[in-house]
């Protein structure tokens, strides 16, 4: 028998994690409104000290948005025609999308069935004379096998950039990611788990010459104001959107703990469903960004949602078509079929509502539906 909900479902419950903070947002945002230092006011240096302390890095910078930060490391690197950056074809297309803004071509390996993330056993063979970079996605709040990634890119001679916008705050053996890569990229796009009040990015890196690269791009070249050495682009992290981050990010933390939390309920609720839950790499902390189940077949997803629906359960896609497939971003040397495990989890991925709030009694609903559409496993019966 169904259950009753006594509360509305959400994908992501901003509103109420917001209400939870808002005597402190409400007290920094008007500090800021008081000063009226809208662009580069003291809250962004507060935030980016605070940022490079948490992740254990030297340097960290602000910037417009995530996409914004992909885009200024692989100008701070030199990247562009003619060269190649290796990365994964399952993920937001931000990060494909910034390798072709600066003139270079994206190289794909396939990814692991089991993490979704860049499949290691396939990098070396991808590495050709024209590579100058990889760049890995930390997917869906898993870390990508960061450490051998590493010591491949090293090994070769190659630029390692982390695109965190999904993983802030996870670590691998300990070490928090975004913290290997010569610079890493996050994103606080208001869903993500520190997420600010519009769109907001950052980078980080431990190179002082690199930083002040970094820095000089994303303010039009200029390292002295109306004195641009270097092609560079219009991108600084609003004073209040730091003002905010800087609140949301003593906090981090605790959100994540109430996602994993969050998650070990839905994999006790969904043990015996027919579907395979998030997996976890025992060597990472998994924070979940999503949580996404992967379907027995294709075919199955949008009847499955259609009825999630009906019952007042949302739920998305992340993602529904592998970007090698994207028509943006075509290339005749990945036609369909080039890529099979990609392909074949972007037909049959679903994320589950997942954020702070969620309770008990709403993941035993949600589950309960899901295993309701899905049945059960056969040895479960």
């Amino acid at each position: 028998m169904t259950q009753t909900l006594t509360k509305k479902i959400h994908l992501v419950d901003l509103v109420s994690l917001h209400d939870r903070l808002k005597p402190e947002l409400d007290a920094e945002i008007e500090k800021v409104i008081a000063s009226a230092s809208f662009i580069n006011g003291a809250p962004v240096g507060e935030l980016e000290c605070a940022l490079s302390k948490y992740l254990g890095v030297k340097y960290a910078l602000g910037c417009a948005n995530g996409t914004d930060a992909l885009q200024i490391a692989l100008m701070a690197l030199g990247i562009g025609k003619g060269d190649e950056v290796i990365t994964t074809p399952f993920t937001f297309a931000a990060t494909v999308e910034a390798i072709v803004l600066v003139g270079a071509t994206p190289r794909y390996v396939d990814i692991d069935e089991q993490t979704f993330n860049m499949d290691a056993d396939l990098l070396e063979a991808a590495i050709t004379p024209n590579t100058k970079a990889i760049m890995p996605v930390h997917l869906y709040g898993q870390p990508a096998e960061i450490e051998r990634i590493t010591h491949i890119a090293c090994h070769h001679g190659l630029d390692l950039i982390e695109d965190n916008a999904q993983s802030f705050g996870a670590e691998y053996k300990g070490k928090k990611v975004g913290s290997f890569g010569r610079v890493s990229t996050t994103s606080f796009f208001p869903a993500k788990n520190l997420g600010a009040f519009g769109d907001a990015g950052a980078l980080f890196t431990h190179e002082e010459d690199l930083f002040w690269k970094l820095k000089m791009i994303a303010q039009h070249g200029a390292k002295v104001r109306y004195t641009h050495e270097l092609l560079g682009v219009n991108s600084r992290l609003d004073t209040i959107q730091a003002a905010v981050l800087n609140v949301k990010l003593k906090y981090l933390d605790e959100f994540n703990k109430a996602r994993q939390a969050a998650a070990a309920l839905y994999d006790h609720y969904l043990s015996q469903a027919n579907l395979q839950t998030p997996y976890r790499d025992i060597n990472a902390t998994h924070i979940f960004h999503q949580y996404t189940v992967l379907l027995p077949k294709a075919g199955m997803r949008d009847k499955l949602q259609q009825f999630l629906s009906s019952r007042g359960v949302p739920s998305s896609v992340h993602y529904p078509i592998a970007l090698h497939l994207q028509t943006a971003f075509r290339d005749e040397r990945y036609p369909k079929g080039a890529l099979p495990i990609a392909e074949s989890i972007a037909e049959r991925v679903l994320s589950l509502p997942m954020h702070t709030e969620l309770d008990e009694e709403q993941i035993a609903y949600i589950s309960e539906q899901v295993i309701e559409f899905v049945g059960r496993k056969e040895s479960a019966t």
